[in-house]
């Protein structure tokens, strides 16, 4: 999204012909090096064959890819709303808001639920980090950060931690306490460490890893005990957004999504791109996993929700409409995936039929543009984050 993405210039002496000049971060054999322009055209030719042009590869490159797409295209045989004609219609529905949670001082970036279905986290420009009760209304533990813009957080799977990161290129696990007069921000330790901003972060299936998200391009693995890098993921060309691990207790894989209109599938093990999708015109602001893992939701600028089948290798749904102007910020599934939940930036949250690709409903109710939305683990609330400095949960 635009209005999240920042920048970072350096500049300084290149590594390579030590010249101060403005400089490229770049990755070789997972190593980050700092080159200027100059000397990372003269590393891009070193291995060049004989009548070779980095022209001529760039074209070969753009032929392969259009023969992978026909490849793909004789494939697509039907389309997911065809072979769901004959399925009933989603019966009409009736969500409403329930509570408002008020108390972040500017706009809510991120929001979490906890496994125990009643608390939540939540993050914002503020520079704090607020953990609710849902049902009470209270605030149990407010952390304020060093930096403004926290634009991720994310609940440990125990209930016992939460993680939050943003424009310090930190990602930093708080544990929390009983006591809530407690001061967490000394408690709290700096687990990950981008070179851009955070975007989004998620605890794997335990409290002991931690995935990132960053505006450096990339993603990361890190142990959350030692701060030690596990393992980084080197394949987008700009900023990450966001990232959703694979929901299987025994998955490996983790899907991104950023300011390249790339949805990419990661191998965790082995840190490799195992699957790629280009079809967003514009930014991927949120990328969410079908709750059986076979496929995945993605929510971009271009005002269009898509939804990727990891066996077909392909997009098999567009959610759109011509009346949608505004960029898509967040998706989230129902829990029987069934309904596909989107957050815009024209304040409001519509529901999506997955199967049909019809709109079943639209939410009403934030002054302000929708930046997260979240299914309760239970399946029973919905809650949506705002720039309106609110947060509401529907049921």
């Amino acid at each position: 999204m635009c209005d999240q993405t920042f920048m970072a210039a350096t500049f300084g002496p290149c590594d390579s012909c030590s010249k101060a000049s403005p400089l490229m971060n770049i990755y070789v054999k997972s190593e980050a090096i700092n080159y200027c322009s100059f000397c990372v055209e003269m590393m891009a030719c070193q291995g060049l064959q004989k009548g070779e042009t980095l022209s001529s590869l760039k074209k070969e490159s753009e032929n392969l890819k259009k023969k992978l797409e026909e490849e793909r295209g004789k494939l697509n045989d039907v389309e997911l709303h065809q072979v769901a004609e004959k399925v009933e219609a989603v019966a009409a529905l009736s969500l409403k808001t329930r509570r408002v949670l008020k108390g972040h001082g500017n706009k809510v970036l991120c929001v979490d639920w906890c496994k125990d279905k009643r608390r939540l986290v939540s993050s914002s420009q503020d520079g704090k980090v607020i953990v609710w009760d849902a049902f009470t209304l209270n605030k149990e533990h407010g952390i304020t950060l060093p930096c403004t813009w926290v634009m991720a957080c994310a609940y440990a799977p125990s209930g016992c931690a939460v993680a939050c990161g943003g424009l310090d290129n930190k990602c930093s696990v708080v544990p929390l306490s009983l006591d809530r007069n407690e001061n967490l921000a000394a408690k709290k330790k700096s687990v990950a460490m981008h070179t851009n901003y955070v975007s989004g972060c998620s605890f794997t299936n335990s409290d002991m890893q931690l995935l990132t998200s960053s505006g450096d391009g990339t993603c990361a693995l890190w142990d959350v005990e030692s701060g030690q890098l596990l393992q980084s993921f080197h394949g987008h060309t700009a900023d990450v957004l966001s990232l959703d691990l694979a929901p299987s207790e025994t998955g490996n894989t983790f899907v991104s999504g950023g300011c390249d209109m790339k949805a990419n599938v990661w191998d965790m093990r082995s840190g490799q791109n195992i699957q790629s999708f280009e079809s967003h015109e514009s930014d991927i602001n949120c990328v969410k996993y079908y709750p059986s893992g076979d496929a995945f939701a993605t929510a971009s600028d271009d005002a269009t929700c898509r939804f990727y089948d990891l066996r077909a290798d392909r997009e098999v749904a567009v959610y759109q409409k011509d009346s949608i102007i505004f960029g898509a910020s967040s998706v989230d599934f129902s829990l029987s995936g069934r309904l596909l939940f989107s957050g815009y930036n024209d304040y409001t949250i519509n529901i999506w039929d997955v199967l049909k690709g019809t709109r079943v409903s639209i939410l009403f109710g934030h002054e302000n543009r929708i930046s997260r939305v979240r299914v309760s683990p239970d399946g029973t609330a919905l809650c949506s984050a705002s720039w309106d400095n609110s947060l509401r949960i529907w049921a």
